[in-house]
């Protein structure tokens, strides 16, 4: 069956996390994605280990499956040329070079659009093409300076970043929502256009309540650690054997919490009565729930409190996590083919034109020769 995106060409000149995992999107729909790499050292996180699989690293696998990679010095006038026709043919182009480094070398949005009008050109950056053009895009530096360290950790410790390169892969998110809805737009124009995402901006456009709460009031949130600012209880909590979480995200069940721990008056005390009381004496409530729950294990209470009606669950690490989703019949892991670690399944399901196909991260260049081969076919048929 064909995928979603099935005849559609995508130049993809990025690298490290953001480009490359937007592009496995489109891949995973049934575009053909090839992938540009430097000759001799290719994307640099195919030398981000450890963990190392039997050919590169797991990092570099964990966002180009499903790709052919050509090796192309641009630098080189015969690769160069090679690169011109292959973005001169493609539908998308997705890069993350410096901004301007492309169009000095007659590969920018301006240039490719005059042969090939119908292009939608992808541009990731760190901070965008104006004032922030010439500052470095590192997700570890805009966690930093763009405020979500501030909120992340223990109220009395040190900002924390988040345990995965969370900028990145939100604005991979943004990077293919917008290259979708450019590929839409274009079915009604039949023109391309040039998509420009940055770092800082996804990651701004994701804080939600976090920076409406500093839009409506001018104040910055702070670390919370667990805890949630507008909500209670809605963090961990701790119990016989350590922590569990527990999500009241309304009264009714908050009421359902008080009766599944034998303590339904909880519900009437006037601290606690809503959620507006309830946060504003968050360390009494916590001081007596943590009380009751110390009688019992996190999952006798996870399995308690959820036949109640309480979202509740264990602390879990990465392992539990796809076990969970195996038990759910959701299907996290999809293998690529020999010699390759299994990938995690592509997040959307579509009842119609489901995503069947997917193969191994390619090797440097390997499809160097398959590449150039089509390119010269093409022009011979032109």
């Amino acid at each position: 069956m064909a995928g979603i995106l099935d005849g559609v060409v995508v130049a993809d000149f990025s690298r490290v996390l953001a480009g490359p995992l937007a592009t496995t999107m489109l891949a995973d729909l049934g575009a053909t994605v090839v992938k540009v790499e430097r000759p001799g050292v290719g994307d640099d996180t195919r030398h981000w280990g450890p963990p190392w699989t039997a050919t590169t690293s797991s990092y570099f696998e964990s966002a180009n499956r499903s790709k052919q990679s050509i090796a192309l010095d641009l630098s080189d006038p015969d690769d160069h040329a090679v690169a011109l026709d292959l973005a001169s043919r493609a539908d998308v182009l997705v890069e993350n070079f410096k901004h301007g480094t492309l169009a000095g070398k007659g590969l920018g949005y301006e240039q490719l659009s005059e042969v090939n009008p119908r292009l939608v050109y992808c541009s990731v950056t760190g901070f965008g093409s104006a004032g922030g053009a010439d500052l470095p895009g590192y997700d570890f530096l805009v966690q930093a300076v763009g405020g979500l360290m501030s909120i992340t950790g223990d109220a009395a410790g040190e900002p924390t970043k988040v345990g995965v390169a969370l900028v990145d892969v939100l604005t991979s998110k943004d990077a293919y929502a917008a290259i979708m809805a450019a590929l839409f737009e274009r079915e009604r124009s039949g023109r391309g256009q040039h998509v420009e995402v940055n770092l800082l901006s996804s990651l701004l456009g994701s804080l939600a309540n976090q920076a409406s709460a500093y839009l409506a009031t001018g104040t910055a949130p702070r670390r919370q650690g667990n805890a949630h600012p507008s909500i209670a209880p809605y963090q961990t909590l701790r119990c016989a054997d350590g922590e569990f979480a527990v999500c009241c995200g309304n009264d009714r069940q908050f009421a359902a919490l008080a009766e599944a721990i034998g303590d339904p008056g909880l519900a009437r005390d006037p601290r606690f009565a809503t959620n507006g009381d309830r946060v504003a004496h968050r360390l009494e409530l916590v001081a007596v729930l943590e009380q009751h729950l110390a009688s019992r294990t996190a999952r006798e209470w996870s399995e308690r409190l959820l036949a109640a009606g309480v979202p509740a669950g264990e602390v879990g690490d990465i392992g539990s996590a796809f076990a969970l989703a195996e038990s759910l019949g959701l299907g996290p892991r999809v293998p690529v083919g020999p010699d390759a670690a299994d990938q995690v399944r592509h997040p959307a399901t579509y009842s119609r034109t489901p995503v069947t196909h997917y193969t191994r991260p390619p090797r440097l260049g390997e499809h160097d020769a398959a590449v150039r081969s089509l390119l010269n076919e093409e022009n011979e048929a032109v």
